[in-house]
């Protein structure tokens, strides 16, 4: 679990290409524990909500480029990221796009990370 999401940090602000399911929810998976361990730590120290915030700002840019190019592994462009501001439906539908099997084929955003891993 923890290779995957030094993959996403690692790779902070690439937006092109494909990334594996796997990534991308391993990452999500990391950011919801990093989310609530320092949340709590905010509440024992007091400090308001600093630390889940610096962390959220951190992992914002990350965050935003692997979900674009994990839309890009199902062959959809970057752009179905703003469905998920319609309430409730907007984020059942890319949540359903997230759990998709990509394209096992090279389309226009790269080759499958499945092949090249």
């Amino acid at each position: 679990m923890i290779n995957w999401y030094l993959t996403v940090l690692k790779r902070y602000a690439e937006f092109s290409g494909r990334s594996r399911r796997s990534e991308y929810w391993y990452f999500a998976l990391g950011s919801f524990i990093a989310a609530i361990v320092l949340n709590l730590l905010d509440l024992m120290l007091g400090s308001f909500g600093i630390l889940t915030l610096l962390y959220s700002l951190l992992v914002l840019v990350p965050g935003l480029a692997v979900s674009i190019r994990r839309l890009h592994d199902t062959n959809r462009s970057g752009w179905w990221l703003l469905i998920s501001l319609i309430p409730l439906i907007g984020t059942i539908i890319l949540i359903i796009f997230m759990v998709q099997e990509g394209d096992p084929n090279e389309n226009q955003y790269g080759s499958n990370p499945k092949l090249e891993a």
